[in-house]
């Protein structure tokens, strides 16, 4: 682990800063920007990561859906004689909150540990403001947030567990570490692993699964849009979800026409 200058701590060097990690490949993100949490989830449990839906943290704003590269923050717990609160922004500056916006690239989604804190303001207008302008994609924070009205009208999709008045070390937490494995709702996280996100909530792909599930769900978010189409004409259920051999052999059909409406 690396530790950065200007350290809010005599006792223990603060922020702590991970090895480098590599970002998700582009054109596996691009593709899977078409496949829902849901999908994910299933289809990551098929291949034996089961643990992979964040527990607690709720769109911010419904209709939002984001997927990228995990860039990580963990909060811990704060003691007086290591680091605490005091100070606001001018303590938290010199901490890891303040380092990882500094490490942002375009497309990347925060994975935020807090563990469900209800008085943790994680994030303000003025810190995601930053975070757009450095083109992050989204932020999934296992906490709340503050200056939700500002934060709304900024548009960056948030998934988190409400909202308080209180600033980011005000009570029981404080800004630790950056690019390390974090646990934000009970799911690993770890830096370059890929996050999707959409009304269902998000789920952390691995990254070494990343490539197979978009294999995996191309082709199972393409058959349940075609069982969709049959199943508005009238069809059984039983017979299109999920497919049955002769429906999946009907559906093959269809793709390999080209996708053309069913008549």
């Amino acid at each position: 682990m690396n530790t950065a200058p200007g350290s809010p701590s005599a006792v223990w060097p603060l922020p702590v800063r991970g090895e480098p990690f590599d970002r998700a490949d582009p054109d596996i993100l691009r593709r899977l920007k078409v496949v829902s949490a849901a999908t994910a989830c299933a289809k990551l449990n098929g291949m034996g990561i089961s643990r992979t839906a964040v527990q607690g943290p709720a769109p911010l704003e419904r209709g939002r859906a984001v997927v990228g590269s995990a860039l990580t923050l963990q909060f811990m717990p704060q003691r007086e004689d290591v680091a605490s609160g005091l100070g606001q922004e001018y303590v938290e500056r010199d901490t890891a909150l303040w380092a990882v916006l500094e490490t942002v690239q375009e497309g990347d989604v925060l994975v935020v540990q807090a563990y469900g804190s209800s008085f943790t303001g994680c994030f303000g207008d003025m810190l995601v403001r930053y975070f757009k302008r450095r083109g992050g994609a989204g932020i999934v924070v296992d906490g709340r947030i503050r200056d939700a009205a500002r934060v709304r009208e900024l548009g960056v999709p948030i998934w988190c567990t409400g909202t308080t008045p209180h600033y980011a070390s005000q009570m029981d937490l404080f800004p630790w570490a950056y690019d390390v494995p974090v646990a934000a709702g009970g799911v690993l996280c770890l830096p370059g692993d890929v996050v999707i996100a959409d009304d269902d909530g998000a789920v952390i792909v691995p990254a070494g699964k990343a490539a197979e599930l978009v294999r995996s769900a191309e082709d199972h978010e393409n058959w349940e849009e075609f069982s969709r189409m049959r199943l508005e004409q009238g069809a059984r259920l039983s017979d299109y979800y999920p497919l049955s051999p002769d429906s999946r052999a009907e559906y093959e059909a269809w793709r390999d026409a080209g996708r053309r409406p069913l008549v």
